[in-house]
């Protein structure tokens, strides 16, 4: 990390007279190690205690600047304030550097980040902490901000919940792309590497309009960030060993600003056995994943800045051999039995049915033109293809043939305008295209799960924001055209193509107001309306999902969900010791859908299984999210975490399944002065506590609701320097009492406890 901020000054040549204040000053500002775009910073100048807002990319523009001396005071969350001092003669372009705090800000670990200049509820996390947590996976990753909960079957696969939504509801852009694949199945995790990612964001409020999808509201940001502009090789390796599954990944980013153009490319392998909870071997529970990332960045002029993206993600996951069960009898013992059946005494890293088999590629090609110093035009093409195998418990001549295999192809192409009238006024907008052709492989020897569609999706939107004086506002509408063509096959002999085509006319809008009276108080609040229309599997799944365990049936007769979502937040600082942060959410939905399960366990030539039903009601979701941090000593901070959570159905009058569960967090840390060579070392003691579901009736479910369970853990980190290469070692250790314990969102806990204690050693090396 460079110990004093820099300048990188690029004067365009303009002729211009030094008598008139016509002169224009563009900047962006960026991380003084990394390179990458630090977004939504603070400019203010301070002669005339005028401020501009950086943007999504971290870039600012003044204009109307006289010959002189112009004084910058920028600031952000997780950097030490810059206040730089400088004369302009002409028309001029620069880049300001910020400085991270390394690791900890007055002793407060630097992982979660909330955008300061926003009418949303959000956190982000750091590339220290996606770094430090590599053996997660990317929802697994996410569990700890506050809000945010996930939905298992088993530790390999899981989905997060943001305030309740989840599915085909949460919306995951990688690298402002929405991620396609199949995400409507409760078992069907992201395909992302988190390693790619100098940043993970999780914004909770209603703002998805940018962004064509299915979003009620809420959506997670996955971004790999701008490349290092160092012109020598540099780059990161990271190795752990976890010690619950005896799994191992290694994960290598090698780049470099070349001067024909700059380039990152990064790689994992992660390997990991069967898992085990306290008291016994978790069966066929490991899994095993090969991704790679390509990113080139090339400008060719001053107006014309490109991009090119690629990711592979490759995984295979083991499902619990356990939750597949041959007859009712079993079935019905399996969910009252504390062992699994299938249960072995030993460790395997063996992958056998059912298992999953996923890839996915991405593709994205962007290109920014810059029309003037005020605006520019941006233009996207993105291609995603995705498939997706799931292997069941078979006999004879289907052992080896996935029980369902998908594939899906999708292309999108996007332009957008951006206007700074001024330097607190901004307008965005944008249209945005997308074609999906969703096939299923023959030969699988079963009735497709889903059934083959096409779908056409076009839509538009403008957002406007702006800041007066100590209050800035945002507004915003989309509007939506989605067209399917499906081709079912009917479940009743004769069997014969069913088709069917749906159009869906969708429109959505926001509007926020943040009041920040000082540094210390800031108020907001946001209220949007969006629609979701049906999924596919939605309307017409009809068959085993064998993924979850379960057969699932579908209504074709489902109408499009409307929803309306508030949110008011406020972040209160005192004396530079005490630092609150609320949100407290309202969502009413109309058309909810859901699964509910129906009161029979179906025998079927695979086995017996439960069965879910989709069917719609109205609904409301409400919560409140607080996060408090507390500067005991210089070195010693605490923080503590509450989320609250309740989902209902109003028309019958019962609660929502699948809702989270209420929780509580703490942790509390010590960073040592710096000792020789060793700097940031650094212990903490972590807790998490889950209450009861307690909102939910016995009939709602085939099993009652796990009792409340609590977590301690354990984390430690130190940094060295060898030379010119930075060295750390981190230790991390969950579930430190190996308590025994079933979680609500976790659909293993019809079978089998939860994971027992865990131990992850790494070393993550700079150079």
């Amino acid at each position: 990390m460079f110990n004093q901020l820099f300048f990188l000054l690029l004067i365009i040549p303009v002729l211009t007279s030094a008598q008139d204040c016509d002169l224009k000053l563009i900047g962006s500002v960026k991380d003084s190690e990394t390179g990458i775009a630090v977004p939504y910073t603070n400019i203010v100048r301070n002669e005339l205690q005028k401020g501009a807002i950086g943007d999504s990319s971290g870039a600012f523009q003044y204009s109307d600047l006289c010959e002189g001396k112009i004084v910058l005071e920028v600031s952000c969350i997780g950097y030490r304030t810059d206040t730089s001092v400088f004369f302009i003669s002409q028309d001029t372009s620069m880049t300001i550097y910020l400085e991270a705090y390394p690791y900890t800000i007055k002793g407060i670990v630097v992982s979660e980040e909330k955008t300061e200049t926003s009418t949303q509820s959000s956190s982000s996390l750091n590339k220290e902490h996606i770094a430090t947590n590599s053996d997660k996976n990317l929802s697994n990753l996410l569990e700890q901000v506050v809000g945010l909960s996930v939905l298992k079957n088993g530790n390999g696969i899981s989905k997060p919940v943001v305030q309740g939504l989840y599915g085909s509801r949460l919306m995951v852009l990688n690298n402002g792309v929405v991620q396609a694949g199949q995400q409507w199945g409760n078992d069907h995790s992201p395909e992302i590497d988190p390693f790619v990612a100098n940043q993970i964001s999780v914004i909770k409020g209603a703002a998805a309009l940018e962004y064509q999808g299915s979003s009620l509201g809420a959506f997670i940001l996955v971004e790999p960030g701008k490349i290092s502009k160092n012109k020598k090789l540099n780059g990161t390796a990271n190795y752990y060993f976890s010690s619950n599954g005896f799994g191992h990944g290694i994960n290598v980013q090698l780049g470099m600003n070349h001067k024909l153009f700059s380039w990152k490319l990064s790689g994992t392998l992660k390997k990991k056995g069967d898992a085990y909870s306290p008291a016994y071997f978790l069966r066929n529970t490991g899994n095993q994943e090969a991704n790679f990332a390509l990113q080139i960045e090339k400008n060719f002029s001053d107006k014309w800045f490109t991009s090119l993206y690629f990711s592979s993600f490759n995984t295979e996951i083991g499902i619990l051999r356990g939750s597949h069960i041959g007859n009712l009898t079993d079935l019905q013992s399996a969910l009252r039995q504390e062992v699994p059946f299938f249960t072995q005494p030993y460790f395997s890293y063996a992958l056998d049915a059912p298992f999953q088999q996923v890839n996915h590629q991405l593709l994205k090609l962007n290109a920014r033109y810059y029309i003037n110093s005020n605006q520019y035009l941006d233009f996207t093409y993105s291609g995603q293809l995705n498939d997706r195998k799931e292997f069941d418990v078979r006999r004879s001549n289907y052992a080896q043939k996935p029980a369902l295999s998908l594939m899906q192809f999708s292309n999108s192409i996007e332009a957008k305008y951006l206007n700074y009238f001024n330097t607190n006024l901004r307008l965005k907008v944008g249209i945005q295209s997308r074609i999906i052709d969703n096939t299923n492989h023959p030969g699988t020897g079963i009735l497709p799960l889903v059934p083959d569609y096409f779908a056409y999706n076009v839509g538009a939107f403008f957002l406007i924001t702006q800041k007066y004086k100590k209050i800035f506002w945002e507004a915003g509408a989309r509007y939506d055209f989605m067209h399917q063509a499906v081709a079912a096959i009917s479940t009743s002999l004769p069997r014969e193509i069913v088709r069917y085509k749906n159009n869906f006319h969708n429109i959505s809008a926001l509007l926020g107001l943040n009041y920040q009276p000082n540094k210390a108080l800031k108020l907001y609040t946001n209220v949007g309306s969006a629609t979701r229309n049906p999924s596919i599997n939605e309307l017409y799944s009809n068959g085993l999902h064998q993924g979850v365990s379960a057969i699932e049936e579908g209504d074709a007769a489902l109408k499009v969900e409307q929803a309306i979502k508030t949110t008011l937040g406020l972040d209160l600082k005192i004396k530079e010791r005490l630092f609150l942060e609320t949100a407290l959410y309202y969502q009413w939905i109309n058309n909810f859908i859901y699964q509910q399960v129906q009161n029979e366990f179906r025998l079927t030539i695979r086995g017996a299984f439960p069965v879910y039903r989709y069917e719609q009601t109205l609904a409301q979701i409400y919560g409140l999210d607080v996060s408090v941090r507390y500067k005991v000593l210089e070195n010693l901070n605490l923080k503590i975490q509450y989320s609250y959570l309740r989902g209902e159905d109003l028309e019958h009058q019962l609660p929502l399944v699948n809702m989270p569960a209420n929780n509580l967090r703490g942790r509390v840390s010590y960073t040592f002065p710096k000792v020789g060579s060793l700097e940031n070392l650094m212990l903490e003691l972590n807790n998490r506590y889950v209450f009861e579901q307690s909102n939910l009736l016995p009939s709602q479910d085939f099993i009652l609701a796990p009792k409340a369970y609590h977590l301690l853990g354990l984390r430690a980190s130190v940094v060295t320097k060898i030379k010119h290469l930075q060295l750390k070692i981190y230790l991390r250790v969950d579930n430190l009492l190996n308590t025994k314990y079933r979680d609500y969102l976790n659909k293993q806990r019809y079978f089998s406890d939860d994971l027992g204690i865990n131990g992850t050693l790494g070393l993550m090396l700079n150079f």
